[in-house]
């Protein structure tokens, strides 16, 4: 099927914020005596905060009346970084415009809160472009689950199939592929070498790297 809309997801693809999440979390963590490795965070880049306080706290024997509590401090702390410290990842103004050539439906799809969506429409000054706008934050299910992306094709009255998806992490790829999309990966440097990666459509090392040759070969 033809395409004719985009979904992007945000953290580590759009804004380089993924290290804020994790210095948030470090932060948070080490007031219950928890101190994570880098591999350690790795395994759980993609879910949403609640997923991951659930994955955590009970490996440090932390009751799971902590949950919701150590969840919204995360979530205020990374808010408040990204605020003052995220920046765009390279490529991003060069995508943006290649899809708004093509006359494309544009859509965000994320597992962070709404806050930090409405957040990123500003940053970026595309707001007027964006036709669906949704945060799986407060689903019953977020990535791999698919559901947040067909709520975004859904809201943008587009097919699925005609979908292309922008994503950084595993799990968002999983979710992509199982909303049954065209799926473009761009993994961290540290990561881009993984096999995991062979189920997207597309592996690209930047945004700054997408073009018109990869685009007529996702669109046949």
């Amino acid at each position: 099927m033809k395409k004719s809309a985009v979904i992007f997801d945000i953290d580590g693809l759009l804004i380089n914020s993924e290290p804020l999440w994790n210095k948030a979390a470090t932060e948070i963590f080490r007031q219950y005596g928890i101190q994570l490795n880098q591999e350690q965070y790795a395994t759980t880049t993609g879910l949403r905060s609640k997923e991951f306080v659930a994955f955590w706290l009970p490996q440090f024997n932390v009751p799971q009346s902590q949950n919701e509590i150590v969840e919204k401090k995360i979530i205020e702390l990374a808010l408040n970084l990204i605020d003052k410290e995220a920046t765009l990842m390279p490529g991003v103004e060069n995508v943006f415009d290649f899809f708004l050539q093509k006359d494309f439906k544009m859509g965000l799809a994320s597992s962070s809160p709404m806050e930090l969506i409405e957040w990123v429409k500003d940053k970026l000054g595309i707001r007027k472009y964006i036709h669906a706008s949704c945060s799986a934050q407060h689903l019953p299910f977020a990535k791999p689950h698919p559901q947040v992306y067909i709520d975004c094709a859904a809201s943008m009255h587009t097919n699925p199939l005609a979908c292309i998806c922008f994503e950084d992490s595993y799990y968002g790829m999983i979710a992509a592929k199982a909303a049954r999309m065209t799926c473009v990966v761009v993994p961290s440097a540290e990561d881009i070498k993984s096999a995991h990666w062979g189920a997207a459509d597309l592996k690209l090392s930047s945004l700054q790297n997408f073009g018109a040759l990869h685009f007529n070969m996702l669109n046949n």
